[in-house]
């Protein structure tokens, strides 16, 4: 499972991988107990690691005001990336002018009037601050950035706007691994159980369409520009699920991002969408990874996300071979939906292990990124688990230990009337 890397070490290389495997006794030859097995204790996998989807890098670049024109920019390009996210040191514009951080087709555009940490403007795209001076913008998928200052009206005293201390400054960027990268950084433990049974979920979107939809609410969460996890959406006002071991503080949120709708156009496709993205805004609760590791927290712009739908929590204990399905951004990928166990001749995942410790058992595939990812019961489409532990079984803390503890911060009544502001 991904855990977060640290805002304050951005160099520390993470090269583990984030599903982990259980003690040699119970890995490939493990077989679940009889379908009546009760209480058991707690299994002994190590703790989760951080699982690495890119790294950092210096860069220094200033745009500066360019005189008789509208606009100036620098081009941020590390072939082979997946994303790039570029960090400023400082922006210091005239009112009207702002920045833009852009893939070259213009597909995905972030706009920034000045420095959002000192007062966001209308119009501004959310951001991310990574304990230090400044902010970063919103990755932009693939391996190239365009930055562009553009001016509302030609400036004349660009050399004195210059040494006035107006201008943007670039320190860093961070870039997202390529699939070889990834792989190197990150060996696969036995989390996927026999063959992959994941697939684009827009493979299931005429066949099950219930489950295509629950899988909406679902975001790939980039965290501190380094890691990947899983988050999703729960009831009906901004709130929002992953692991603790993917966000261990308030600064852990503020710098994280949350990518919806990034999946795959079509079965089997290259062609994921740039998605909607968001970031952190409030901490709301946490319970570390010794307990049931969860946290909650609520986003930035969240009327962006509201129609991508929402989950809700079961409040029951799981039942044994009871159906599940398991919607995530494993390995950084476009998101995949695990519906089906190679391990058990292609049958339909379910529970194994009703309860061992805080956590559920299941033999559905997952890997590096799926941390966070909502285990769902099949018959009602709600949550039954929060997945964070790898291996074969891999494990979720059972959700109506964490429902016990959240009940007053959530809206998990789908039936209940819609009264709340949108933002709350």
């Amino acid at each position: 499972m991904s855990r977060q890397p640290r805002t304050r070490a951005l160099s520390t290389a993470i090269a583990v991988a984030a599903t982990l495997l259980l003690p040699a006794a119970l890995a490939p030859a493990f077989s679940f107990p009889r379908a009546d097995a009760a209480v058991r204790s707690a299994p002994a996998e190590p703790a989760p690691k951080p699982d690495a989807a890119g790294e950092a890098k210096a860069k220094d670049a200033v745009l500066r005001y360019a005189s008789g024109a509208r606009s100036s920019r620098v081009t941020i390009s590390d072939p082979g990336s997946s994303y790039i996210k570029v960090h400023f040191a400082s922006v210091r514009l005239l009112p009207g002018d702002r920045i833009t951080v852009a893939d070259p087709s213009g597909r995905e555009v972030h706009t920034y009037h000045g420095d959002p940490t000192k007062g966001r403007a209308r119009g501004d795209s959310p951001f991310t601050v990574h304990g230090r001076t400044g902010f970063a913008a919103l990755s932009v998928d693939g391996d190239t950035a365009v930055v562009t200052l553009r001016s509302a009206a030609r400036r004349a005293d660009a050399a004195d706007l210059a040494g006035r201390g107006y201008g943007v400054r670039i320190d860093s960027y961070y870039r997202g691994y390529s699939a070889a990268e990834f792989a190197a950084a990150n060996p696969r433990p036995f989390s996927v159980c026999g063959a992959d049974g994941r697939r684009d979920v827009a493979c299931y979107k005429d066949s099950h369409p219930t489950e295509y939809a629950r899988s909406r609410a679902v975001a790939r969460q980039l965290l501190n520009g380094l890691g990947s996890c899983t988050a999703w959406r729960v009831g009906d006002t901004n709130r929002m699920l992953t692991n603790q071991h993917c966000m261990e503080s308030a600064a852990d949120l503020k710098a994280s991002e949350f990518q919806f709708d990034y999946e795959c156009a079509t079965c089997g496709g290259n062609n994921p969408k740039p998605g909607v993205k968001v970031s952190g805004a409030e901490l709301l609760k946490l319970s570390p990874l010794s307990a049931l590791d969860y946290a909650l927290f609520s986003v930035t712009d969240f009327a962006k996300i509201q129609p991508f739908g929402t989950l809700y929590l079961e409040t029951r204990e799981p039942s044994a071979n009871e159906r599940i399905y398991i919607p995530g951004h494993g390995d950084v990928k476009p998101k995949r939906l695990s519906l089906y166990e190679d391990a058990d001749g292609g049958a339909y995942c379910k529970i194994g292990t009703v309860a061992s410790g805080v956590n559920t058992g299941y033999m559905c595939d997952s890997s590096g990124g799926n941390s966070g990812s909502p285990v769902l019961a099949a018959s009602s489409h709600k949550v039954i688990a929060l997945h964070h532990l790898g291996g074969c079984p891999n494990w979720g803390t059972r959700i109506s230990l964490v429902y016990k503890e959240i009940s007053g911060l959530i809206d998990n009544d789908p039936a209940a009337p819609r009264t709340r502001a949108p933002g709350l």
